[in-house]
């Protein structure tokens, strides 16, 4: 072989690694936009639900009667509108409650009982933004 012909063979030798490169670099690149994009799609990328379960809501407050006097052994009841489902607490010696662990994707009827008596219905709304909520419920 002539030289110039290895000259050749060489300079196409090297042509062909670096399109090769080049379009490794490229599928590679092409690869990792498509995953970064499509992955909030795919059944591995945490729902919404999940997320919102991250962060949830409590509910505190305190129970009182007409002159503001605390109630103890009141009965307050926190009801999920969406599953239905009820939990309630006894109120303390300073008429205190609290709910925790709540979810941020339902809405809640807060009220209180004592003797027959309850206080007005408070409402939690999913779209209120707040985690922390403080309620004082008055019974007549």
């Amino acid at each position: 072989m002539a030289p110039s012909s290895k000259t050749h063979l060489k300079t196409r030798f090297v042509r062909t690694i670096k399109r090769f490169a080049l379009r490794t670099i490229f599928l590679r690149s092409l690869s990792l936009c498509l995953a970064v994009t499509l992955f909030p799609l795919s059944p591995f990328a945490p729902s919404r639900q999940v997320l919102a379960q991250n962060t949830q809501r409590t509910v505190d407050g305190r129970v009182n009667d007409k002159a503001g006097a605390a109630i103890s052994g009141a009965i307050v009841y926190l009801k999920d509108s969406k599953t239905l489902t009820v939990k309630t607490f006894i109120c303390d010696s300073d008429g205190k409650f609290h709910f925790g662990q709540l979810s941020q994707n339902a809405d809640y009827e807060l009220w209180a009982e004592l003797n027959g008596k309850h206080s007005k219905t408070k409402h939690i709304s999913s779209f209120d933004s707040q985690n922390k909520f403080n309620f004082s419920l008055a019974i007549e």
